[in-house]
């Protein structure tokens, strides 16, 4: 019961009511759906980093998401000294249950096990001040991996899932729009060096950042 009296306790059940709310409003309105092309446009080649692999994601897999769109690359950095796997989920509406599967749910019921979580601050071409992404470190078995990840939409990069939810109310309410990205690269940590995995994932997170802007809805 205590928790039940918490401040957590009292803003999540706020966000839930704003958010039923929110889709009881809009659900007379049609949604403005912006237009965007197939993810499959992304350039092969970005900065530097050259893609080497495409993955067809499985049907069992995109079922679950729930995605209108996917992307899943592998990428190699200028010195062809290592992978950066690209994964991008579009959703053109979250009103009828489709919504990003937040890494951090998804990782571990993958078998990785988490090691370290945070956020960090990167500057990407073409903002004046630096976006904040999120950093997972993980391990399954002996292999380790760095994961970078965020969500995308209207020219606007949100690391926090609670700040993600609040940005969706307030633009379906605005205008009528729902759509968002979820993007995440992944790279692994060789040596036992995680720092530079790190380094290596926002290098490519700084070359891919502008076609990104370019290839998702603003």
């Amino acid at each position: 019961m205590s928790f039940l009296k918490s401040r957590y306790a009292q803003i999540l059940t706020a966000l839930l009511v704003a958010q039923a709310i929110m889709f009881y409003s809009v659900a007379m309105r049609a949604e403005t759906a912006p237009p965007v092309g197939p993810l499959t446009a992304f350039p092969t080649e970005t900065g530097g980093w050259q893609m080497v692999r495409e993955y067809q994601i499985d049907q069992d897999t995109l079922a679950v998401l729930k995605a209108d769109d996917t992307l899943n690359r592998v990428y190699v950095d200028p010195a062809r000294t290592t992978d950066a796997f690209l994964f991008i989920a579009f959703f053109k509406t979250q009103r009828y249950g489709q919504a990003p599967h937040s890494p951090k749910n998804c990782l571990p019921g993958n078998g990785y096990v988490p090691i370290e979580s945070g956020q960090i601050a990167v500057e990407v071409p073409g903002r004046d001040e630096p976006v904040r992404i999120n950093r997972y470190l993980t391990a399954r078995g002996d292999e380790k991996s760095v994961t970078l990840y965020w969500y995308q939409s209207h020219n606007r990069v949100i690391a926090g899932e609670f700040s993600a939810k609040l940005w969706l109310i307030a633009d379906s309410i605005r205008y009528r729009r729902s759509d968002t990205a979820l993007v995440k690269v992944v790279v692994p940590v060789r040596n036992n060096d995680a720092g530079r995995a790190t380094r290596l994932a926002v290098e490519f997170v700084k070359a891919a950042f502008p076609a990104l802007s370019r290839q998702l809805p603003s």
